[in-house]
């Protein structure tokens, strides 16, 4: 059932309803765990469609997890405002190379790996390293970190003064990280952070894809702010443009 703008402003506290009053970006919101942050995006969401300042079909709101992006969803849905796409950073840069790579390159989009840890036993397998379970789960998170702050594997180990290793040193790490890329490529898989890169370069080399996904969306939310990596925030600008409604939420 769909309330009226004002309705949808009751029962919110002097803050919230400032916040979901200011339809029109920039806007940064700063809100810790437990002050209401999701109440307050849902119905600055919903406000804006209500007062016709957004139409629902060009809102875009991105959160980090498929519980979180969920949750928001629910909340938006139960204000009457089923049309607005809740997603995750990720699930949007899938939607998006699953539709126009097959149009740019008339083959499907690349398969994604389950995990990253069969491909990084069959590179440790291939350098002849020991492996254990510390050391799968610290080299998928080097992956995820120099993927995200979109470094190549030789500018990873020109930075390797800024990390801290427990289970193997940098040089090391630096031929896994090459091999496991080989072994990506020659299994014709991409990782999460690939979808990521793929969709960026997309975006960047087709002029007509950029268009049209600017077209789709206009307004864009994007909850837990402080969190957004190198990589993430270049596709946002992608999306954004020369626009500027954006509203960020994060902790203080």
């Amino acid at each position: 059932m769909e309330s009226s703008p004002e309705e949808l402003l009751q029962g919110l506290d002097s803050q919230q309803r400032l916040a979901a009053e200011s339809l029109l970006g920039p806007v940064r919101i700063v809100a810790s765990a437990g002050s209401g942050k999701t109440k307050t995006i849902s119905h600055r969401i919903a406000y804006g469609v209500a007062s016709g300042v957004y139409a629902p079909e060009k809102v875009l709101a991105l959160s980090y997890t498929s519980r979180s992006a969920a949750e928001l969803r629910a909340r938006i849905n139960s204000l009457g405002v089923p049309a607005v796409q809740v997603r995750t950073v990720h699930a949007s840069a899938l939607a998006q190379l699953r539709h126009f790579w097959p149009q740019i390159t008339g083959v499907s989009a690349p398969k994604i790996a389950t995990s990253k840890k069969d491909l990084l036993l069959q590179s440790l397998k291939n350098l002849k390293i020991d492996s254990n379970q510390s050391v799968l789960r610290e080299l998928a998170s080097e992956i995820e970190w120099w993927k995200y702050s979109m470094l190549s594997p030789y500018q990873y180990l020109e930075r390797a003064i800024e990390r801290k290793l427990e289970t193997l040193n940098f040089s090391v790490a630096h031929k896994v990280i090459v091999e496991y890329e080989r072994v990506k490529a020659e299994s014709k898989q991409i990782d999460w952070e690939d979808v990521l890169l793929l969709t960026l370069g997309m975006l960047k080399s087709e002029p007509r894809v950029i268009e049209q996904v600017r077209a789709q969306y206009r307004f864009f939310t994007i909850d837990e702010f402080q969190d957004i990596s190198p990589l993430q925030f270049e596709l946002l600008q992608q999306w954004l443009g020369d626009r500027s409604d954006l509203c960020v939420v994060g902790d203080p």
